[in-house]
C-alpha cells in the first residue's frame, strides 16, 4: 500500500513539474531547500472606483434618467455612508419573495445546483487592470444580497476582440439577511488569481431583504506586478491532476476495479428497474451527469437518455458555455421542452451557428425559452428561433437591450405564446392606448400585464383593457405619469377586475382614498399592493382595505406624506400578517 501511494505522489508531481516552467521547478526547490523566505517585489496597491457600468441585469430606474439606475455604481460615493433610500444609488428591479408568489412566475427548473443563488447582476470595468487584493461594496440600503464576485480576464476597454475570455470567482456566499437596514462596507476575503483584472461582476439575491438593497460604490484594490508567495508550500496532491494523465495509473488500479473473485462488477445496481434508475438520476446536476456518464456503459446510457433532459437550465453555467458546450449536449437534448439559456453567450461564447444548430437540433419540442440578457441575440437568432420553435409558449427577452427594433417583428410569427417578457428591449411603442385596445380585443383571457414606466397610457386606455381582460390578476402601472386618479380610471379598474390580486401604482401621487376603498369593495384577492409615493390616502382608508382584503401580503407606502411610521407601527399591530413597507432616509 506503502508503495501504491509512493507512485502516485511521483506521478502527481512529474505532472506539476511539466505543467510549470523550468525556472519556477528551480525557484520552488531552492526555496524548500534553504527553508528562506522568496524576496517579495516592491508593488504599490492602487485603489479605483468603477470608471463604467458596462452591463446589467435589471433596475429599479428608466432607461434615460438617473435615479435607481445601475448607472450610478460609477465613479465615487454619492450617499455613503448615509443609510437610506436614496435616488442617486443602485437599485435592483425586485426584492423578497413576493414576485416569486406572482401567478406569472414560471416555476423553478429542477435540478439547478443548490450553490448557484444569484438572480440579478451587474458588470463594472475600471481603470486599469489589477491583481486584485481587495473588493469594497458600498451598501447604503438593507445589505446582505450579494452571494458572488466575479473577475474577468478580458479589458473591456481593449479595442481587440476578446478572445478566450476568463471569469474567476472571487467570493461566494450564501443570500442574507442583515439584523438592520442601515449602510456597511462589504468586503469579504477574496481569492487570489493569476491574471490581472480591470472587469469585475457582482452577482445579488434579494430574497431574503425585507426591501430593496441600494448599492453607492464599488472599490478594486490591487496591485499591478503579480503577487509571489513570501514562503514557498509544497503543493497539494489533489485527485484532479490526473485527469488528462489517467494512463499513468492504468496499471496500479487495476485490482481495485475488479470484486474479490477477479470478475467485473457492480453489485446489483444494474437489477433495478429501468425507470427507478432514471428516477435516481434525475436528481443531479447537469455537470454530476456528465461526469457520471464517464463511468461505465450502464450509466453512460442512463446519463444520455433524453428523457433527462426535458427541461435544462445553463443559466448557472454561463461563464463556461460555449458552441461546443451546446453541441456535446445536442443528442441528448432531442426531447427538450423548457430551456434556460439567460446570462449566458456573451463576448463571443455563443455564435449564430452554434445556437442554430443547437435549435434547429433540440427546439422542435420547445414549449419555454428563456433568454435573459442574451446579448449574443440578434434578428437571425429570431428568425430561426421562430421558425423552428413553432410549438414556443412562453419566451423570455427581458434585457436583450442590444437587438435592433425591427428583429422583434419575428415574434409575430410564434401564433402559441402565452408567457412574453420585454423589459429593457428597444421595442418603439408609440401610443400604448393602441396596444391597450388591442390585448383587450385579442387577448381576453389575459392574466397578467406589466406596464411599468409606460409614459403615454392614458386613461382611456386603461378603460379599454380592463373592460376587455376581465381575467387580469396581475396589474403593473408603476411610474406610469399620464395616468390621474381624477379621470375615475382607477376606480373603474377596481370594479371590473375582481380577481386582481397583485396591482402596483407606484409613484403615482394622485392616488386618494376613494380609489383605495374602492379596491377593499371589489377585490377581496388583492395580494400586492404598491401605492408608493401619493399624498391622498390616509390611515382610514387603509384600515378599511385590510380588513376587506384577508389575503394580502405586502403593502407599500414609503413616501406617503398622510402615512408615517407611527401610523405603520399600528397597522402592523393590527394586521400582523401583512408587511406593510415604508422607507426611511438618514
Amino acid at each position: 500500500m506503502l508503495t501504491l501511494l509512493s507512485m502516485f505522489y511521483y506521478i502527481c508531481l512529474r505532472r506539476r513539474s511539466r505543467s510549470g516552467t523550468r525556472g519556477e521547478a528551480l525557484t520552488s526547490r531552492r526555496a524548500v531547500e534553504s527553508g528562506q523566505r522568496a524576496v517579495l517585489p516592491v508593488s504599490v496597491e492602487v485603489e479605483q472606483y468603477a470608471k463604467e457600468v458596462l452591463d446589467f441585469s435589471s433596475h429599479y430606474g428608466s432607461e434615460n434618467s438617473m435615479s435607481y439606475t445601475m448607472w450610478n455604481l460609477a465613479g465615487v460615493p454619492n450617499v455613503y455612508p448615509s443609510s437610506g433610500d436614496f435616488t442617486q444609488t443602485a437599485v435592483f428591479r425586485a426584492y423578497g419573495k413576493w414576485w416569486e408568489q406572482c401567478a406569472s412566475t414560471p416555476p423553478p427548473f429542477r435540478c439547478t445546483p443548490k450553490s448557484f443563488h444569484s438572480q440579478d447582476y451587474i458588470e463594472l470595468g475600471f481603470e486599469e487592470p489589477v491583481y486584485p487584493t481587495a473588493v469594497e461594496v458600498l451598501e447604503t440600503y438593507y445589505p446582505g444580497a450579494i452571494v458572488q464576485i466575479l473577475a474577468c480576464s478580458h479589458n473591456p476597454f481593449s479595442q481587440n476582440p476578446p478572445t478566450d475570455v476568463r471569469w474567476e470567482v472571487l467570493w461566494s456566499g450564501e443570500p442574507t439577511k442583515m439584523l438592520t437596514p442601515q449602510a456597511r462596507q462589504f468586503s469579504p476575503n477574496i481569492k487570489h488569481i493569476n491574471f490581472p483584472t480591470n472587469l469585475l461582476r457582482l452577482e445579488v439575491n434579494s430574497s431574503l431583504l425585507d426591501y430593496y438593497t441600494e448599492l453607492d460604490a464599488v472599490i478594486l484594490r490591487g496591485v499591478k506586478e503579480r503577487p509571489m508567495l513570501a514562503l514557498y508550500k509544497m503543493p497539494v496532491i489533489d485527485i484532479s491532476d490526473l485527469s488528462d494523465s489517467e494512463e499513468e495509473l492504468s496499471d496500479l488500479g487495476g485490482p481495485f476495479r475488479q470484486g474479490g473473485d477477479g470478475k467485473q462488477g457492480n453489485g446489483y445496481f444494474d437489477k433495478l428497474p429501468y425507470e427507478l434508475i432514471q428516477l435516481i438520476l434525475s436528481h443531479l446536476t447537469l455537470p454530476d451527469l456528465c461526469r457520471l456518464a464517464q463511468s461505465c456503459k450502464l450509466l453512460h446510457h442512463h446519463c444520455c437518455d433524453p428523457l433527462q433532459y426535458t427541461q435544462l437550465s445553463l443559466q448557472p453555467y454561463w461563464a463556461r458555455l460555449s458552441d461546443a458546450s451546446l453541441g456535446h449536449l445536442q443528442s441528448r437534448c432531442t426531447l427538450l421542452q423548457r430551456l434556460n439559456l439567460s446570462w449566458t453567450g456573451n463576448r463571443g461564447a455563443l455564435t449564430l451557428p452554434g445556437i442554430s444548430s443547437f435549435l434547429k437540433a433540440c427546439g422542435l419540442s420547445l414549449v419555454c425559452l428563456e433568454l435573459s440578457c442574451c446579448h449574443f441575440l440578434n434578428e437571425a437568432c429570431l428568425e430561426v428561433i421562430s421558425q423552428t420553435c413553432s410549438e414556443l409558449q412562453e419566451l423570455n427577452l427581458s434585457s436583450c437591450d442590444r437587438l435592433h427594433p425591427q428583429a422583434f417583428t419575428h415574434i409575430s410569427k410564434l401564433t402559441r405564446l402565452r408567457r412574453l417578457v420585454l423589459y429593457r428591449t428597444k421595442i418603439e411603442i408609440d401610443d400604448c392606448d393602441v396596444v391597450a385596445s388591442m390585448l383587450a380585443t385579442r387577448c381576453r383571457s389575459l392574466r397578467s400585464l406589466d406596464l411599468w414606466r409606460c409614459r403615454n397610457l392614458t386613461d382611456r386606455g386603461l378603460a379599454e383593457l380592463v373592460s376587455g381582460c376581465r381575467m387580469l390578476e396581475e396589474l403593473d402601472l408603476g411610474w406610469c405619469p399620464t395616468l390621474q386618479s381624477s379621470t375615475g380610471c382607477f376606480q373603474h379598474l377596481a370594479r371590473r377586475l375582481p380577481r386582481l390580486r397583485k396591482l402596483f401604482l407606484t409613484a403615482n401621487r394622485t392616488v386618494c382614498d376613494a380609489d383605495v376603498e374602492e379596491l377593499a369593495t371589489g377585490c377581496p384577492s388583492l395580494q400586492h399592493l404598491d401605492i408608493l409615493g401619493t399624498r391622498l390616502v390616509s390611515a382610514a382608508s387603509l384600515k378599511k382595505l385590510l380588513r376587506a382584503c384577508p389575503r394580502l401580503l405586502l403593502l407599500d407606502v414609503s413616501f406617503c406624506s398622510q402615512v408615517d411610521m407611527r401610523v405603520v407601527q399600528e397597522l402592523c399591530g393590527l394586521f400582523p400578517n401583512v408587511a406593510i413597507k415604508k422607507s426611511f432616509t438618514q
